[in-house]
């Protein structure tokens, strides 16, 4: 019981000072939904009104972020959970909670505080979108004595305006009990990333990293469209120059080269322990000593990997059950299928090698671009390994072959195949064609 007031009285602490010191920032102007609020989320669809010019596109994407704190579940049997900063995605509000009131205000502290995901909530928009992403910092509830603004970087993104780029000297930070909603119109195609750029060794070792793509356009042509006549148009290699509706791409190509069946989102990542506890412990954080010994894709270490369902851990204060890691980083495919893996690095601390036995990888783009010269050739190349540093993607397609099989994604530096001190398991999943 006591747990619980505590919770509720932090609570109502600082809905009132979300209600007093939100920062609202966008790049259009918006009607005031509640005289007496002013956390302010930001959305054309939500608002009702038509000052955006598209606020009943389907073009128009709407997230909301609760940056805060929480624990995650690791596959050892040491000890498994850790504690992490992150973000977490807000659902739709119940019914009767009108947007921007102070009951809004009061559902986003309670829904977000100790919700943070790891990874980061994956976000997936179409190229020409426009997305209106807002965040709103939640706080520390295990860190009470912690008042760190955050931030969102797209990492990559080439056309960010230095107010929505989330780097703290040239944009502005989110204290606690504020929120911002960040703008993007997305004009290229990709596999990127987003993180908090404040002390951002930090708080990317804490788990405040993501993954994002945009989609392209030429996902959206009508049947028999003709892909164009561009260079590497060549009936022998099996591609299709006409799309038709359903047809997925990873890029704009032109000769349909880029063609999969299934997609998956791969974050390659790792934690330090004794970095992790002592933030938790209070204690001074040991940057020099920095050593990551839980090794992970999408938040978990195998088998972990290889499990479909969402992981829970328990809440602190009133021992409920919360989402920690919804991701699964297991890859299934059929027969003869063309499986795009988007893979990211945004680790502080190593450069990683992923690799395959027993079938192959053709790297179709790096850093969100497709790999291309300067003349329009494609320049893809087929590998067993992949080699990555801090910042880095790469879209990589591997051609499923006709017989079911279970394969392995695993690191090739085997001293990471560890669950910290328990070998056996760490930044391995499986591809299982069935």
């Amino acid at each position: 019981m006591m747990r619980t007031t505590n919770r509720r009285n932090k609570i109502n602490f600082l809905v009132k000072g979300l209600i007093a010191t939100v920062l609202p920032i966008s790049l259009v102007t918006f009607e005031t939904q509640a005289a007496d609020s002013n956390i302010f989320v930001q959305c054309p669809k939500d608002t009702g009104t038509e000052l955006h010019p598209g606020a009943n596109n389907p073009g128009i994407k709407c997230m909301h972020l609760a940056a805060g704190d929480g624990m995650v579940h690791m596959a050892d049997d040491n000890q498994k959970e850790q504690y992490i900063f992150s973000f977490a995605a807000l659902p739709e509000p119940p019914a009767g909670i009108e947007i921007n009131s102070i009951e809004y205000a009061g559902w986003v502290m309670e829904e977000g505080m100790l919700a943070a995901n790891a990874p980061a909530p994956t976000i997936v928009i179409d190229e020409g979108d426009e997305l209106f992403l807002s965040m709103t910092n939640v706080g520390m509830v295990m860190r009470p004595d912690l008042f760190d603004p955050h931030t969102i970087h797209w990492h990559g993104f080439p056309q960010a305006a230095p107010i929505f780029d989330g780097i703290p000297d040239a944009s502005v930070s989110v204290n606690m009990a504020a929120s911002m909603t960040y703008y993007y119109k997305a004009n290229d195609a990709g596999t990127y990333m987003y993180h908090c750029h404040v002390e951002a060794a930090e708080h990317m070792q804490m788990g405040m990293l993501g993954s994002l793509y945009v989609l392209p356009r030429q996902n959206k042509l009508p049947d028999g469209t003709a892909l164009g006549t561009h260079i590497h148009s060549n009936p022998d290699a099996g591609f299709n120059d006409d799309s038709q509706v359903g047809d997925k791409y990873a890029f704009n190509d032109g000769d349909g080269s880029t063609l999969y069946d299934v997609d998956y989102p791969m974050q390659i990542g790792s934690f330090d322990p004794d970095f992790h506890d002592a933030s938790l412990n209070v204690q001074p954080l040991p940057f020099a000593g920095m050593r990551d010994t839980y090794f992970l894709l999408n938040g978990r270490g195998y088998p972990d990997t290889v499990d479909t369902d969402t992981l829970y851990t328990a809440d602190p204060l009133s021992g409920a059950l919360r989402p920690s890691q919804p991701v699964s980083s297991l890859i299934t495919a059929a027969p003869g299928d063309r499986i795009l893996l988007r893979i990211s690095n945004l680790n502080v601390t190593n450069i990683y090698t992923l690799g395959l036995s027993g079938l192959t990888m053709e790297v179709i783009g790096l850093d969100a671009r497709i790999l291309r010269d300067g003349t329009g050739s494609n320049m893809y190349y087929k590998t067993n390994s992949l080699t990555l540093g801090g910042g880095q993607s790469a879209d990589v397609i591997i051609q499923a072959p006709a017989t079911p099989g279970t394969y392995f994604l695993y690191t090739k530096n085997l001293d990471q195949l560890a669950n910290n001190t328990e070998n056996f398991g760490g930044m391995m999943t499986e591809i299982r064609i069935q």
